[in-house]
């Protein structure tokens, strides 16, 4: 008998009188919020306006969640073309199923679109929004546990998620609670992140480089543990290969990125003043503007003031010598 453990909630609706919040939904609402919130704060601090993160993901998060749903379905399609499914379900997103992989992928697409038509470069943007998503992330995974989904193998662990559901050859029981793991572990490349990005002054698409890659190594730990449906290749889920995979290319990145462009931007957003420098350099040109402008009149006084003595010293020139004649 198990001492203690992880309530799943009865149901993944809440109902506001007539209207029905489901719980997945929600916690992709909120992750994008705070995803947002953080990425605009980076944003300023770098130098760029408040308010670009939010319209750049205006493009990036519908691209983002198109692509989760359309990377899910490829690869889960026996969900639902199978016999005896709907294929009228690969479009209920609000029951669960975005993969992260074609999320990210499609809403990199999305968020280029969106710094295309601002003159922003996307690697400053990524960079910005990094750790954000990180958290995003964390605070979705929790629709998995609205849901009963995406959990883990039997444990009796004080921590063990319970699974009351057998809906879809769900077996009630005690598991490890994958969604939490990956939740705690998406906080931690968060703050991972922001602590580099401190650091080293990570510039030019790597602190987004450091986010893949630190997700993908606790990506394969975690889906290692994970029981639910997937294709295996030479006895690896599809999602352990696709983890290692990414995260190879996001190491190579970041190694070539360092070589080829050290140091950061110092210009992320066109014609923004503010940020890292921003303002101080705006100040100075200024400054500099108004001596100029102030010390324009002194030249030319000071040049006719010259001019002036040196015909006086000529007329007293011309007065002597002719009183000498």
């Amino acid at each position: 008998m198990e001492l203690a453990y992880i309530p799943s909630p009865s149901s993944g609706v809440l109902y506001l009188g007539p209207v029905p919040l489901r719980g997945y939904a929600f916690c992709i609402i909120i992750g994008v919020f705070v995803a947002v919130w953080l990425g605009n704060k980076r944003w300023i601090a770098r130098g760029g306006r408040a308010g670009t993160v939010a319209d750049i993901a205006v493009w990036a998060v519908p691209f983002g969640l198109i692509g989760g749903r359309i990377y899910h379905v490829i690869t889960d399609y026996q969900l639902y073309f199978s016999e005896g499914r709907d294929w009228v379900d690969a479009f209920k997103i609000w029951e669960g199923g975005l993969g992260i992989w074609g999320a990210i992928a499609f809403g990199a697409l999305g968020a280029w679109i969106g710094c295309r038509r601002r003159g922003i470069p996307l690697p400053a943007y990524a960079d910005a929004i990094a750790p954000g998503i990180a958290l995003a992330q964390a605070i979705g995974r929790w629709g998995n546990w609205f849901n009963q989904e995406l959990y883990g193998r039997a444990t009796d662990l004080p921590w063990a998620v319970e699974i009351t559901s057998s809906a879809d050859g769900r077996e009630p029981g005690t598991y490890h609670p994958t969604f939490l793991y990956e939740s705690l572990w998406c906080i931690g490349v968060a703050l991972l992140v922001i602590w580099a990005d401190r650091r080293f002054e990570l510039g030019h698409g790597r602190a987004f480089a450091l986010y893949v890659a630190g997700y993908c190594a606790g990506r394969f730990w975690i889906e290692y543990l994970r029981v639910d449906e997937a294709h295996h290749i030479l006895g690896l889920r599809l999602n352990n290969w696709t983890s290692v995979l990414v995260f190879l290319l996001a190491v190579l990145y970041i190694v070539l990125s360092v070589r080829k462009r050290p140091g950061r931007e110092d210009v992320v957003e066109p014609g923004a003043s503010g940020g890292e420098g921003g303002s101080g350099a705006a100040f100075d040109e200024a400054e500099a503007g108004e001596k100029d402008e102030e010390g324009a009149p002194s030249v030319k006084e000071d040049a006719s003031g010259s001019e002036g003595s040196e015909e006086s010293e000529e007329s007293k020139d011309g007065a002597g010598s002719a009183k000498k004649s």
